[in-house]
């Protein structure tokens, strides 16, 4: 491997913290030099030196190999964790190293969970840097490398082959090399047309673009304690839900929208099932909320279920209500959701739809052949055969999610003491909800966990994010290398 095609490709990376936390210094500015601007002035000098060190004394190369691909990917996720929690470590309060570096996770990987008890206690340029994270997360660290290296060079192609799957890759009707670009622009267009609705909305313009940057990646983190419920708006419960569902639908679907002016595009096989999930569990939500007396009348029982089945669903983990007096129905039906999520190709985390209508569908058809041995039986998926070597890699991550699953809740009963909040905090940190049940609940925090749990918590965080198979990638390379040398 060469370390300087590395170098420089974190590089880029790091540079792209260190201009949103130019904007947050900004931020901190124009607040009059809040509590703040002193960490995030230190944070960016150094995030800044560090990302333009390889661009000055490391010589450019436009080749890279596998090997090299998967360790860029891995070590600017990793990376930009590690300078993401600056701001927080240097402002000190209630962020210990452990607490920041949590925080920092959550945000990149647009899980949404907090070590925050009073996050309104936050000056305003760290709350933005919070949102940041979210954005450069949701969009994807790597993403966003890709869209500042120029043309289609064999590095741009072979690096958006290994960020994007090839799930991701269905629904666009372009080349390789436009995907990224496809990807960003409709990512920018949720986040421009979810600001303006939240102005129009009685937002405040500080509050209408954090939330804009969360709802977008699909994260989660508010400028305020009660996050969505805090505004007491059903216009602003409304237009989060519309753009959580936005940015869980698969983008090159949401552009062909755009571009042929059409709601065609939305007659897919895989869409239609999301839409049909959310329909039934907002139902079952709904019901189970007024038949207990958890609401009061039916339109607050219907507003609750379907925003927070939504906001499970597309991992976002907003709230306008406390879910850890819900009865076991409805929490369980979203920690469902939550794990099955939203579509390929969009910012959610979790298994997604477009996996499990694959699983389902694989089922299906190996029964077929087993009750009609000389049958030819294939599975379809919006009228296009899915090949068994296609097959087969998703039906495999899906075994190996539920693997990392089982293992971390094992994991994480051994480090807390509370084996409740180890299950329910190992389901939301590798599905990248945030949000939780009952004490881990959609109005709570993880300030009471075990700094172990945490770190736990934080590897279920990245594991959701990167789909497990770059983590695994790198992993093999690394051990790989030291038997060699043992032999």
């Amino acid at each position: 491997m060469k370390i300087q095609v590395i170098s420089r490709n974190v590089g880029y990376a790091l540079l792209v913290s260190a201009l949103f936390m130019f904007l947050s210094i900004l931020v901190s500015v124009s607040r009059g030099n809040d509590s703040a601007l002193a960490a995030l002035t230190i944070s960016f000098i150094i995030t800044f030196v560090v990302g333009v060190f390889p661009f000055i004394f490391v010589r450019k190369h436009s080749a890279i190999s596998t090997q090299e691909g998967y360790m860029i990917i891995v070590l600017s996720w990793l990376l930009s964790f590690l300078f993401g929690m600056l701001p927080y470590a240097l402002w000190g309060g209630p962020f210990t190293i452990v607490n920041a570096w949590f925080e920092s996770v959550s945000g990149y990987t647009t899980t949404g969970s907090t070590i925050l008890e009073d996050v309104e206690s936050l000056p305003d340029s760290l709350l933005f840097w919070r949102a940041s994270t979210h954005f450069i997360g949701g969009l994807g660290v790597v993403v966003f490398l890709l869209l500042v290296i120029p043309g289609s060079t064999q590095m741009k192609l072979r690096l958006t082959n290994m960020e994007l799957s090839s799930l991701s890759k269905y629904e666009y009707r372009s080349r390789t090399n436009k995907t990224v670009n496809i990807f960003a622009w409709v990512y920018f267009g949720i986040t421009a047309a979810a600001f303006l609705c939240y102005l129009l909305a009685g937002m405040g313009p500080f509050d209408a673009i954090c939330h804009a940057m969360s709802v977008v990646s699909t994260g989660g983190f508010s400028t305020r304690n009660l996050s969505i419920g805090a505004f007491d708006s059903v216009a602003v419960d409304l237009i989060t839900m519309f753009f959580m569902l936005c940015s869980s639908v698969h983008f090159g679907i949401l552009f062909m929208c755009f571009v042929m002016r059409s709601v065609r595009p939305l007659k897919n096989e895989i869409f239609r099932c999301f839409m049909i999930m959310i329909a039934i569990a907002s139902l079952i939500v709904t019901v189970s909320l007024k038949v207990n007396g958890v609401e009061q009348t039916w339109g607050r029982s219907l507003l609750s279920a379907s925003f927070h089945v939504v906001s499970f669903v597309t991992t976002t983990g907003f709230a306008i209500s406390d879910n850890s007096v819900w009865p076991m129905l409805p929490s369980a039906m979203l920690m469902f959701v939550g794990l099955i999520c939203g579509m390929a190709g969009s910012t959610c985390g979790g298994i997604k739809i477009d996996r499990f209508v694959l699983l389902v569908k694989s089922i299906v058809n190996h029964m077929k052949n087993v009750l009609h041995p000389t049958s030819v039986n294939e599975v379809r998926v919006n009228g296009r055969i899915i090949r068994e070597q296609d097959l087969s890699p998703h039906i495999m991550y899906i075994s190996m999610y539920i693997f990392a699953m089982l293992f971390s809740v094992a994991a994480g009963m051994m480090v807390n003491g509370n084996g409740i909040h180890a299950l329910y905090g190992t389901l939301s940190s590798i599905s990248n909800i945030g949000a939780s049940l009952y004490d881990l609940g959609t109005f709570s925090n993880y300030a009471s966990e075990p700094a172990a749990a945490k770190i736990l918590y934080t590897i279920n965080m990245f594991l959701g994010r990167v789909e497990i198979y770059p983590v695994l990638a790198v992993l093999m390379m690394v051990t790989g290398r030291r038997l060699n040398r043992n032999r």
